[in-house]
């Protein structure tokens, strides 16, 4: 099945439509699957290179602080013990190697999911293409309010645009990245999303149905 949405211009205009894949933007939710790959994603963020020293780690404490009877104190071994000040901590993070995985089929199911999500919640905006004459941040900003974008937004092109991804720096708010790089994790970050036609068209190459591509070329032979 295909489906059809109005494509905008930058000042905000329908110019024409897009013919848009079934098998990519109109997938059932599912909200499990999406959590694990959110899940996997945040996990292989994190760095894992927090370190704490243990008692045989921090220096000093080599001898006793002072004798084991008769000075009316409690029995102390070391001063780097892990009650004392400066001293070793006990059970204190180590560094750790957090990164996840899942299957390729799992990770491309949850990008259609969140695809066929924006969609549904007319969150998906398609433009015929972002071209800046120079790296400011009205430029974008005029784009965005003519898209009716307030929120925070992701952009997607088919490569990177060195104008619009310095404009983009100056929003909090605002994020680019090519089709290719797209995730679930990014498009759950971001309230919109902006895609130019040729972002939409490699989409459709990456993540789309294999017989879908196959019908399609047979449709073109047939026409020509």
């Amino acid at each position: 099945l295909i489906m059809k949405i109005s494509v905008k211009n930058m000042s905000g205009e329908s110019v024409t439509s897009i013919q848009l894949s079934d098998f990519v933007f109109s997938a059932s939710m599912n909200s499990d699957l999406v959590q694990q790959a959110l899940v996997m994603y945040q996990s292989n963020l994190r760095q894992g290179t927090h370190n704490t020293k243990t008692r045989a780690e921090v220096s000093g404490g080599g001898r006793k602080p002072w004798r084991q009877k008769y000075m009316n104190k409690a029995r102390q071994g070391s001063i780097r013990s892990p009650h004392w000040r400066h001293g070793g901590v006990t059970f204190g993070p180590k560094p750790k190697d957090y990164r996840k995985s899942m299957l390729k089929k799992m990770r491309r199911t949850a990008l259609r999911c969140m695809l066929s999500s924006k969609l549904r919640e007319n969150k998906l905006i398609v433009i015929d293409g972002i071209d800046l004459e120079s790296p400011k941040a009205k430029l974008l900003r005029d784009i965005l309010n003519a898209l009716g974008i307030e929120r925070s937004a992701l952009i997607v092109c088919e490569k990177p645009a060195l104008n619009l991804i310095l404009a983009a720096g100056n929003f909090s708010g605002v994020r680019t990245l090519p089709a290719a790089l797209m995730n679930a994790h990014e498009l759950l970050r971001k309230d919109y999303l902006l895609m130019t036609t040729d972002a939409i068209e490699k989409a459709e190459v990456i993540w789309g149905n294999n017989t879908d591509t196959i019908e399609n070329s047979k449709e073109t032979q047939s026409a020509a």
